[in-house]
């Protein structure tokens, strides 16, 4: 029996987590703790919000009495912490509260943590997720594409576990310092403590303002795709389901203080993934191919916009026996496939119906 508590777990990536724990480990008991802020919705935890191994906690992870009283009653032992801001748009317009809820909430978890396992750490563990925006950016050496010698499509450069942290937004400036301070507590304090960094994920329940589920419910509804610059930065994806199996696996075999790599090998520029996602959304529709490239639209680039993401995941695959799953194109058709078949899911993200519903669950208890 085990008491984990996942941070963040109504929301895309969390949703996944947990979803894959309280159905594989019946023996496990899973805390959901969540603040429901415009990216946590509990309709993505339907299906097992009445398993009798899940429990959800509405809780600001900042609200550092509360995350103590948490650990306390639950017994927590495991912490897979996926709470965070995330969107870098956002970040540029308000740091505040990137830096308060990655950084600050990060370490009320951490403190928690230690004063409720009071350094008697066996059996114990605090694995914090983080991004491969901190390690900056990737030249793009090969802008047109198609593999080099010993490197990818686009360079023979990757981040891996040894790449120094050069973060660029001030999201992945949040996220490289909490990661910095779930480093410390280790070291400090001889905290077991994992660290992983991912590319970009995707696959359904992903908030609407990422750049797949926005683009296949425009294209949906013909409106114009916002593509920054040319286009042309480039990233590695992931499908959200194998990242979440990373995690597992991490979990349970993961070397304590280390750190891994979790990516897609899978690079892509964006402007063609959005020529891509017109393609596949259009043949599942049933429209013409090509009927809607004309909703392409190049608006100013965005501030700090790193060129190149790319990651290498040798060492969980050498380690751990990880590796993707799912083919790009493959992945890509499933996703657009579930948002064409959750129309009722979409329509109550994009109106906020969805949080209303839930803020007057809360209210009536």
């Amino acid at each position: 029996m085990r008491n984990i508590l996942i941070t963040g777990g109504a929301g895309f990536i969390g949703s996944h987590v947990v979803r894959l724990f309280v159905n594989k480990y019946p023996n496990y008991n899973i805390i959901n703790l969540d603040k429901l802020t415009y990216a946590g919705n509990l309709a993505n935890l339907k299906d097992i919000e009445n398993k009798p191994n899940y429990k959800f906690i509405k809780a600001d992870i900042c609200d550092f009495d509360t995350i103590l009283k948490v650990f306390k009653e639950n017994k927590i032992d495991g912490v897979i912490h996926l709470a965070a801001e995330s969107h870098v748009d956002r970040s540029i317009k308000d740091p505040f509260t990137f830096a308060n809820t990655n950084v600050m909430g990060t370490l009320s978890l951490l403190q928690a943590a230690k004063e409720c396992w009071q350094e008697d750490f066996s059996n114990k563990l605090f694995y914090h997720i983080s991004t491969d925006e901190v390690y900056g950016a990737l030249e793009l050496t090969n802008p047109k594409g198609g593999n080099e010698p010993g490197g990818g499509p686009f360079g023979n450069e990757f981040f891996t576990e040894e790449t120094k942290y050069n973060p660029h937004s001030p999201y992945s400036a949040a996220k490289a310092s909490s990661d910095h301070f779930v480093r410390a507590f280790h070291d400090t304090y001889g905290m077991p403590t994992l660290v992983t960094n991912c590319s970009n994920n995707y696959g359904p329940y992903q908030f609407p303002e990422k750049l797949i589920p926005l683009f296949v419910n425009n294209i949906r509804h013909k409106k114009p795709l916002p593509v920054y610059g040319k286009g042309e930065n480039v990233r590695d994806w992931l499908y959200v389901e194998d990242h979440a199996r990373a995690i597992d696996i991490i979990f349970h075999k993961g070397k304590i203080g280390d750190t891994y790599n979790i990516g897609g090998f899978n690079e892509w520029k964006n402007i063609d993934i959005v020529k891509l996602l017109i393609k596949t959304t259009d043949k599942l529709l049933g429209r013409k191919e090509g009927e809607d490239d004309n909703l392409i639209t190049y608006v100013t680039d965005r501030k700090g916009h790193d060129l190149r993401y790319a990651i290498d995941s040798t060492k969980l695959k050498r380690e751990l026996g990880w590796q993707p799953s799912l083919q790009f194109e493959q992945g890509i058709e499933k996703t657009v496939q579930w948002y064409l078949d959750n129309q009722q899911w979409m329509e109550n993200v994009t109106s906020g119906d969805y949080q209303k519903y839930y803020d007057d669950m809360y209210k009536n208890r």
